[in-house]
């Protein structure tokens, strides 16, 4: 089931690293967790966001990569990722207590845990309801920022998993600022996500 995965995500990683460099915001004037709080406080006040990208992924013997489409609703997510390339696809949903993860054979997996149901089936650690926060650039229960040069949060340390960000940026049309990278490693798993393009509702 593993080799499935592998074949879809067919990307090759370096196709992460073919962003031409964005303009770098300026740095923030006062206090770094007052300018958080107020970024975290109008990302809460959200209906819902949306974001794709690409997202690479190894658990330290294999790797691959392919396209994220991320949709949250409060606690909601609907997760799809896809090789273009192979035309395979898995999507995970749920939030809540609850998740459906579809696309593999043998047909859907629920439980209460997505990152234990991506884990079971596929080997790749992806803490599916962790990375709804820390997408955001905020912590999940009770992890710790850090702070940058330039004022805004370069690590997050959370259960075990180090959470890092940059090409910081406002989406087209808004005033909340996001990261364009983000790379979460915990051991020898590790996500990373390069982001195209950000929906703010």
């Amino acid at each position: 089931m593993r080799s499935v995965l592998l074949a879809m995500l067919a990307i090759a990683l370096s196709a992460c690293a073919a962003r031409a460099p964005r303009e770098a915001l300026p740095a923030i004037e006062g206090a770094p967790s007052e300018h958080q709080d107020a970024r975290v406080a109008a990302i809460a006040a959200l209906p819902a966001w949306s974001m794709s990208g690409r997202v690479a992924v190894s658990n330290g013997k294999d790797g691959g990569s392919g396209r994220i489409e991320w949709k949250q609703s409060g606690p909601r997510y609907d997760v799809a990722l896809s090789a273009p390339v192979t035309r395979q696809s898995w999507r995970v949903t749920g939030g809540e207590g609850e998740a459906v993860l579809e696309g593999l054979s043998g047909g859907p997996r629920t439980g209460p845990d997505a990152g234990e149901l991506v884990f079971e089936a596929t080997r790749w650690r992806i803490p599916v309801e962790s990375l709804a926060d820390w997408l955001m650039a905020r912590t999940h229960r009770d992890g710790r920022l850090h702070y940058g040069a330039d004022g805004r949060v370069d690590r997050i340390d959370e259960a075990g998993w180090v959470v890092t960000y940059a090409d910081w940026r406002r989406p087209e049309g808004g005033s909340i600022e996001l990261p364009g990278r983000i790379e979460a490693t915990q051991g020898e798993a590790r996500v990373r996500l390069v982001v195209d393009q950000w929906g703010l509702e």
